[in-house]
């Protein structure tokens, strides 16, 4: 994973339309996350988002198409066709939810500390968004800002235990940030707000992608 971008609604932007402006500028993982939504409102947007992200595939697999994943709802999955579910603190524990999914299903945790990372990895998560970087305005209830210091201490920690999942730095990050937090060893970046607030969010998708790209060495 190189860029999850995760939806939001904005005075210019729909959910659909946040999707379809990064899978044109080159994402190929979009979560869809509608925190307060009713489930009829998520499987609207899902229905409108999912056959876009399968016409997205990777240029060595275009059948493969761009991997979908529902914040929260594991109940939905399934029944939308989704690949996975992502799930933070207070959602589902991620060991119920693979009893429910079972394994064909990506499932994703939030971690915050070294202690997140540790409980994720025993309960069978596929991949961890670690966050938050710095403040954001994206997300409610903010745990305590990581900041570069905070990911290399989860990263060798991690190294040290033996821990081997993908990590996912979240939480206010810019294309500026990219080089200093793909260096301290995560796999990939998530973001939001720093699409959705370029004059064309597209071109900073793109432009996103290419910095990460620079610095894929660094697992």
């Amino acid at each position: 994973m190189e860029l999850q971008f995760i939806t939001h609604y904005t005075d210019r932007y729909s959910y659909f339309d946040s999707a379809c402006m990064a899978l044109k500028g080159g994402c190929r993982w979009i979560q869809l996350r509608m925190k307060d939504a009713s489930e009829a409102e998520i499987t609207r947007e899902a229905l409108r988002i999912l056959p876009l992200c399968r016409e997205h595939g990777a240029a060595c697999c275009r059948a493969c198409g761009a991997t979908f994943i529902l914040d929260d709802r594991v109940a939905l999955v399934g029944l939308l066709g989704a690949d996975g579910v992502h799930l933070g603190k207070n959602d589902m524990p991620v060991d119920e939810a693979r009893k429910i999914l079972g394994k064909q299903f990506i499932i994703g945790g939030t971690a915050n500390t070294i202690e997140d990372v540790r409980r994720l990895h025993q309960a069978g998560t596929d991949y961890i968004g670690c966050g938050p970087f710095r403040f954001t305005t994206t997300k409610k209830n903010l745990s305590p800002i990581l900041g570069l210091d905070g990911y290399r201490n989860i990263v060798a920690t991690m190294k040290q235990e033996h821990i081997e999942l993908p990590i996912v730095a979240i939480g206010g990050i810019t294309c500026d940030d990219i080089p200093a937090i793909m260096q301290t060893g995560v796999s990939g970046i998530a973001l939001s707000g720093t699409i959705l607030r370029a004059d064309s969010p597209a071109e900073e998708t793109h432009r996103i992608l290419e910095e990460i790209r620079k610095y894929r060495t660094y697992k």
